[in-house]
């Protein structure tokens, strides 16, 4: 996740939000491509714009985009799709990644990308939305702070990868 330190300018009309449509696949990756260097994680990016094409816009999505431009021009993204809580009986939004570009940040475009996440969460009657984050990113962790994020500090991310899931299986 990418920080935003201000979020006082989310009325700005400058700042306009839009659904992604296929057209904008390679937007998506550039802002992918933007939020790994800035993680210094860019060699893990296997996503290619065919990739992001049948998996966002196929016939199956995976997940849901939001561009966000200023004056027009696209400057960041969120891209989430839904979970579930047994212990809410309720669905859930998960935020995978929130990008602003470097230039942009601190003009309130994060903050207004999450306030509108959080209509889309009320308005689709989830329970929540939660997103992970870096612990090294303090900037990114004060804004959430401010948003009004707790930090679930009890519970550990854990990843099976690709290689390993084909162990599961016996394929490997």
């Amino acid at each position: 996740m990418s920080q935003d330190t201000e979020p006082s300018n989310i009325e700005d009309p400058r700042i306009t939000l839009r659904t992604a449509q296929a057209e904008d696949v390679e937007v998506i990756l550039e802002f992918i491509e933007g939020r790994a260097e800035f993680e210094a994680s860019g060699h893990q990016v296997e996503a290619d714009a065919d990739q992001l094409r049948e998996t966002l816009f196929g016939d199956c999505c995976f997940a849901e985009v939001t561009i966000a431009e200023y004056d027009g021009v696209p400057v960041g993204f969120v891209l989430y799709y839904h979970n579930y809580s047994t212990y809410l009986g309720k669905p859930g939004l998960r935020v995978e990644d929130i990008y602003v570009k470097p230039d942009f940040r601190g003009r309130g475009i994060a903050a207004k990308l999450f306030k509108n996440l959080a209509n889309l969460a009320i308005d689709r009657g989830c329970g929540r939305f939660e997103f992970s984050v870096l612990d090294w990113n303090a900037p990114a962790i004060s804004f959430y702070e401010k948003l009004g994020a707790k930090a679930m500090d009890e519970w550990m991310v854990f990843r099976i990868n690709s290689q390993n899931l084909k162990k599961l299986v016996g394929v490997a």
